[in-house]
């Protein structure tokens, strides 16, 4: 299983920004993808996810702010950041779960400052 997140950068408080994931090795639409973060100093945390069948789920944190979208053919899932604020400056990691293992992407830095 091989999962490349990309579309990181500088954003500013206020913008927008989305976040790409491919995954390859695995029966992309039978899976649950998820997205996480690591802020500097801080452990990783969950930031959403989006099951099989799309049911998504989200930190309290970033609710109404960042959507979690999946393209099954593309085998593509998607995180759409609105409204970021200087919190939510970190490192992006995609995430799976495949035969009972956790797979991560290389992650991809986001910055949100003026």
């Amino acid at each position: 299983v091989q999962l490349q997140a990309s579309g990181g950068g500088l954003v500013q408080p206020g913008g927008s920004l989305r976040l790409s994931c491919s995954a390859a090795g695995l029966n992309f639409r039978l899976h649950t993808m998820g997205w996480y973060r690591q802020a500097p100093g801080k452990q990783r945390e969950f930031v959403a996810n989006i099951t099989s069948d799309r049911s998504t789920n989200y930190a309290d944190s970033v609710k109404g702010r960042f959507t979690i979208s999946r393209d099954n053919v593309k085998r593509m899932v998607y995180l759409q950041i609105n409204s970021p604020n200087p919190e939510d400056t970190a490192v992006y990691y995609c995430k799976t779960i495949y035969k009972s293992r956790d797979f991560w992407g290389q992650g991809t830095l986001v910055t949100v400052s003026s």
